[in-house]
């Protein structure tokens, strides 16, 4: 398989990077989703709605500045174990409108925009400026997708590690530690390169397929599949496979029937600490796909080719990149018949 690494995204980091050498002038005026922010100063007291917001402000050195975090879905970064320790977690999951404010936050970093979008699950950004407490929500989460769609959003196009580098940036920015913002997006480019580079070494087949199942409501009825243009096509597309779910949506659900008639050569399994649904716990998962009549006799069944993979690499956010090096590093250990 002829892979290529490209330097398109590479060069638009870098160019964020070199935009955020200057320390903030404040007021700092964004346009963050679609709605115009203004932050006066640094923010002091942070909330995170979201894992993705929490562990890029523990990357960028500012724990001290999150006082509150919600929307957990694995356990946090090792390196931060400590650290997020001794942070109150308000909510596994949702938090109330009420606990966020309690906090008494400046500014609260979000992952996804449905939590704090017009019909917010939190509530809506309105709601929160009109308090006098900015909102922030990851780039990654709006940036060429549609979330008035309903369940997970549409894609309006494919998902990009653009917009990770570029949440970084801007928080980096927001916070004036863009020294900080500068080193953690070139570390992660380093390591997607990498990981990209691993796969090229492979000589993988040229037809290679694959599937990405996060979790189903139940076992047994339709999963929710990776479709083609978030993270977890970005992944298959950047190692050359082909994802065998042909949809926009972030999270469609799909037949059982329907992926074993496409019968992927490898399916990656998300692994998580949440149990919202039986399907949530990976060895339910592994159980399912060996019993089923169905989906036992599929090829990455039969051979194995099963990845797990943490959950929170599936959402566009910075492990995404992590993710990457788990799926290029599981194939190295594979064997394919051309």
């Amino acid at each position: 398989m002829m892979l290529r690494l490209t330097t398109a995204i590479a060069a638009s980091a870098v160019g964020l990077a070199q935009a955020a050498y200057a320390s903030t002038d404040y007021p700092l005026t964004l346009t963050n989703c679609g709605v115009e922010i203004s932050v006066a100063s640094p923010p002091e007291r942070t909330v995170t709605v979201g894992q993705s917001a929490t562990e890029i402000l523990y990357s960028l050195g500012l724990a001290d500045r999150v006082n509150g975090t919600s929307v957990w879905f694995t356990p946090v970064l090792p390196q931060f174990a400590e650290v997020n320790e001794a942070i109150e977690r308000i909510a596994n999951d949702d938090p109330s409108f009420e606990a966020v404010v309690n906090k008494r936050p400046d500014l609260v970093a979000v992952q996804y925009e449905w939590h704090v979008g017009p019909t917010g699950s939190v509530a809506t950004r309105e709601q929160f400026h009109e308090l006098g407490i900015n909102t922030y929500i990851m780039p990654a989460d709006c940036d060429t997708k549609d979330n008035s769609t309903g369940g997970d959003g549409t894609r309006t196009a494919a998902f990009s590690t653009d917009s990770i580098y570029k949440g970084i940036t801007e928080l980096a920015q927001i916070y004036d530690v863009q020294d900080a913002g500068e080193a953690l997006v070139a570390n992660l480019i380093d390591r997607e390169e990498r990981a990209i580079a691993l796969a090229n070494s492979l000589d993988l087949p040229d037809d290679l397929s694959a599937a990405f199942w996060f979790s189903s409501t139940d076992l047994g009825v339709s999963p929710f599949v990776a479709g083609q243009l978030g993270a977890p096509g970005y992944m298959m597309d950047k190692l050359g496979i082909r994802n065998v779910i042909e949809s926009d949506e972030e999270w469609p659900t799909v037949g059982w029937e329907s992926i074993a008639r496409a019968d992927p050569d490898v399916l990656v399994i998300a692994r998580m600490d949440r149990r919202r649904f039986p399907a949530d716990d990976i060895e339910a998962k592994r159980e399912f796909l060996h019993s089923d009549p169905v989906t036992r006799e599929m090829t990455a069944v039969k051979n194995n080719h099963i990845i797990e993979m943490d959950a929170h690499a599936m959402s566009a956010t910075m492990r995404t990149i992590y993710g990457l090096e788990t799926l290029a590093e599981a194939l190295a250990t594979m064997a394919f018949d051309e």
